[in-house]
């Protein structure tokens, strides 16, 4: 069997991260699950695998609701990291049932589609007003002016945490998030494990002041859900609220500057949604789609599994690409083509099975949102210069995104 380091596929490739989704062509010309030495993962490209995989339970997030390390075949991170696991491994996204049952149940409690369509107006005035400011200035970075200001603020907003505190969130995200690149350096796990530290100090102390004094937020609800005796314990409320907010705005922010940078390099797209603004919903989703934001996601071989005669053993990890999924010509119609008018898009940038993204429908509000904030009030809005790619595989974006108005 041929393996993926054959091809052109290469994570760590500035060429590749400019474009991955030629050697993601190749990944699925030469098979359905290829072993990639480098990180010691098994490759999926195609959408049906990748849709059936993240729903299939002999695979999971975490494997130690059933084995210890050792008999996983695994080594234990080394001591040192303790606080980014910690963190990371009591949130609902690397939980397996019946943990992860429990708290998304919990949380789906605060996270109702009522409290979220409660929060369109806000968002929308949000974005309004962003842009706003973008526009007075002639243009600047939609970037930090735009895409990261507004789901941050959403998020922070939904969770009660203070607006003057809000500064702090983006770069310990930032820092945490790193640790889901492919085989992190100790510089970016040292960044991850301080950026740990603080976040979860910062909300033991917000969870200490609204149990005193709750107020109509989701930190509330959850301490209220938590204090009823459905055991979720401070750990637990401390990492959800790590993942909602991490989870809450990196994406966004990236869908954001991928998809109108896309636009910039589809003139007749952009002319199109320009000239009908009703384009907005298919937009959206194809452009999550075009340049998906996440490009991985990975999985645990709880119990060995066969894909296309392939025995893929216990104790291996799964590299589910979303991106190449996203692009498989079996589902979707000449996919190499941006078409803002696509109405059959089956794409699973939010994930499926039960670690579906919980906060799909509010990014889908944000992104509509500020979208149609900038057709409405930037007609004539155009790249000022190239932007440079953030160095990243599996979190894919842009290090800014420079533009101006007229």
């Amino acid at each position: 069997m041929a393996a993926a380091s054959d091809l052109a596929f290469d994570p760590w490739d500035p060429a590749f991260l400019a474009d991955p989704y030629p050697a993601y062509a190749e990944l699925r010309a030469l098979g359905r699950v290829l072993h990639y030495e480098p990180t010691d993962q098994w490759l999926v490209p195609h959408h049906p695998d990748v849709s059936a995989l993240l729903r299939d339970r002999r695979l999971g997030r975490t494997y130690q609701h059933r084995f210890t390390h050792e008999d996983f075949g695994r080594t234990a991170p080394p001591p040192e990291h303790e606080p980014f696991h910690t963190l990371n491994d009591h949130g609902m996204l690397d939980l397996e049932p019946p943990d992860h049952t429990r708290i998304r149940r919990l949380v789906s409690k605060a996270f109702t589609p009522r409290t979220v369509e409660r929060l369109a107006p806000y968002v929308r005035r949000l974005a309004g007003d962003l842009v706003s400011r973008l526009v007075e200035a002639g243009g600047g970075d939609l970037l930090k002016d735009v895409a990261e200001p507004l789901p941050v603020a959403v998020i922070a907003e939904m969770l009660g945490v203070p607006e003057a505190d809000r500064a702090l969130l983006r770069p310990w995200s930032a820092d945490i998030c790193g640790m889901y690149e492919l085989n992190p350096s100790q510089e970016t796990a040292h960044r991850a494990v301080r950026a740990s530290v603080e976040f979860s100090d910062y909300l033991r102390e917000l969870i200490a002041t609204r149990r005193k004094e709750p107020g109509e937020d989701l930190i509330s609800g959850l301490i209220a859900a938590h204090d009823e005796g459905d055991r979720l314990t401070e750990q637990e409320m401390i990492s959800t609220c790590v993942l909602l907010l991490n989870a809450g705005h990196e994406a966004t922010v990236n869908a954001t500057v991928n998809g109108w940078w896309a636009l910039f390099r589809h003139p007749d797209q952009l002319a199109a949604l320009r000239a009908d603004h009703s384009l907005v919903p298919s937009a959206v989703e194809e452009l999550m789609r075009y340049d998906t934001p996440l490009q991985l996601f990975e999985r645990w071989v709880l119990d060995e599994i066969e894909i296309d005669g392939t025995t893929v053993p216990r104790g291996a990890e799964i590299a589910m690409l979303f991106g190449s999924a996203n692009h498989d010509p079996a589902v979707f119609d000449a996919p190499e083509k941006l078409d803002l008018s696509r109405r059959d898009n089956p794409h699973i940038s939010f994930s499926a099975g039960i670690h579906y993204c919980i906060g799909a429908p509010l990014a889908r509000i944000e992104l509509a949102a500020s979208m149609t904030a900038l057709l409405e009030q930037a007609p004539t809005l155009r790249l000022a210069a190239d932007p440079r790619r953030k160095p990243n595989f599996v979190i894919r974006g842009l290090e800014g995104l420079s533009v101006e108005i007229g």
